[in-house]
């Protein structure tokens, strides 16, 4: 167990910001390298590779300076967490080469949905018609999203809906690690494991990167270690139910970087759509709020 932090709402909401941010601009350099503007087009495979090793190099140095102690590590499920993690974000790095980053990213936030379905299974929770009609309105933005006609439907969507699902599987193994590991014990363990997951998986896809394009991996890699101190901090000095609403800051940042970047404006169908899965998940988020105070 580690002591909590002093609570401090406004510093969480702040750091949550940052972290959006830092989140959005990851999947913008994965776009960039997924395209040919720097070099050959990168496998996303490869992009999560440099993801995984620049975030590693930057919180061992972090793990270096403030020299932790580390508690008995459960090694089995941060093996299940990393891997359903780098499935997520590669996902999610292949889905933003081929369509907008405002509804990869919305399409991304039904995480928790998938993670309150899953958590039935596999946690034995019990779900209420509240927290089922708060998936059922997440869901609907996402077909709105996926946009299911001849012609308009995007099969690239359907890789950030795998992504949400791994990534919804990745939060039931954070629920169970919560609490008992210290938060950068956790991240530094899994950026490690997914160092050595990433490394086996790039041995297919390698290929050698221009000097740019080891720039923007770095970039990704120290922008993702940011957003995670960011969110790790941001969760313990405030409620996860006060902490949630500002996480959808990423599409707003999502949004921006693909209209200054790549003058993509979000249309009607994409407002409509991530404002429909965004209000799905607030309310899920405040559906868990009630049940933790009930559990107090």
């Amino acid at each position: 167990m580690f002591e909590p932090r002093t609570q401090n709402p406004a510093l969480a909401a702040a750091l949550i910001v940052v972290a959006t941010a830092f989140i959005a601009a990851t999947t913008l350099m994965a776009k960039a390298l997924g395209s040919d503007a720097f070099g050959p087009a990168m496998n996303p495979l490869q992009i999560s590779h440099g993801r995984y090793v620049f975030a590693f190099v930057v919180i061992s140095i972090a793990v270096g300076v403030f020299r932790p102690q580390f508690t008995p590590v459960r090694w089995r499920m941060h093996a299940t967490r990393t891997l359903m993690g780098w499935a997520g974000v590669s996902l999610m790095f292949a889905s933003v080469a081929f369509i907008p980053l405002a509804d990869a990213t919305a399409i991304s936030f039904l995480n928790p949905v998938f993670g309150m379905v899953l958590a039935i299974p596999l946690l034995k929770e019990s779900v209420g018609p509240i927290r089922w009609s708060a998936a059922a309105i997440a869901l609907v933005g996402a077909m709105i999203l996926l946009r299911p006609t001849p012609d308009s439907f995007q099969p690239a969507a359907l890789l950030a809906l795998g992504a949400a699902l791994a990534l919804g599987f990745e939060l039931i193994i954070i629920k169970r690690l919560a609490g008992r590991e210290a938060p950068l014990q956790i991240l530094w363990i899994n950026n490690l494991l997914g160092v050595g997951i990433s490394t086996v998986a790039v041995l297919f896809v390698w290929q050698a990167p221009t000097l740019t394009q080891w720039a923007i991996l770095a970039g990704i890699g120290v922008f993702m270690a940011v957003a995670q101190a960011c969110f790790v901090n941001a969760m313990a000095r405030a409620d996860a139910s006060f902490v949630a609403p500002f996480s959808y800051g990423t599409l707003i940042f999502a949004a921006v970087y693909d209209g200054l970047f790549y003058n993509v404006i979000p249309d009607a169908i994409t407002v409509l759509g991530a404002s429909i899965i965004v209000a799905g998940a607030v309310l899920l988020a405040f559906r868990e709020a009630q049940l933790q105070k009930r559990k107090a």
